[in-house]
């Protein structure tokens, strides 16, 4: 993995991967139901979703410590060259929490606050 940001670009070069729907989202709405407040929202949160699956294919079979590892040193080494915002921690953040148990959303939690101060 090049950076942190790279699998959405590496992966989805001309299609949309896992079933993720591409292209125009008309009264798109976000993952709560809520109608988005502009393109640019549901732009973020597709690459978010984009990210998300791609993470999980790279990853697979991999333990969780290996995984938790490469995501801390990527996100790092993004936020000090400055390809990566706070806001696309919590964008990684807000598509990831759900699909973890409570130890396990605390512990992303942590670290992307630790990420955060970088």
């Amino acid at each position: 993995m090049s950076d942190f940001k790279s699998y959405r670009g590496e992966n989805n070069a001309g299609s949309q991967s896992n079933g993720a729907q591409g292209g125009d989202h008309g009264g798109a709405t976000s993952s709560a139901g809520k109608p988005s407040g502009s393109s640019a929202d549901v732009k973020s949160e597709q690459q978010a979703i984009n990210l998300a699956a791609t993470l999980a294919k790279a990853f697979a079979g991999k333990s969780e410590g290996q995984i938790l590892s490469t995501i801390i040193a990527q996100a790092e080494q993004g936020k000090r060259d400055g390809t990566l915002t706070n806001a696309d921690l919590d964008n990684f953040y807000n598509t990831l929490a759900p699909l973890l148990d409570g130890f396990k959303k605390r512990k992303l939690q942590q670290v992307i606050g630790k990420l955060k101060a970088i």
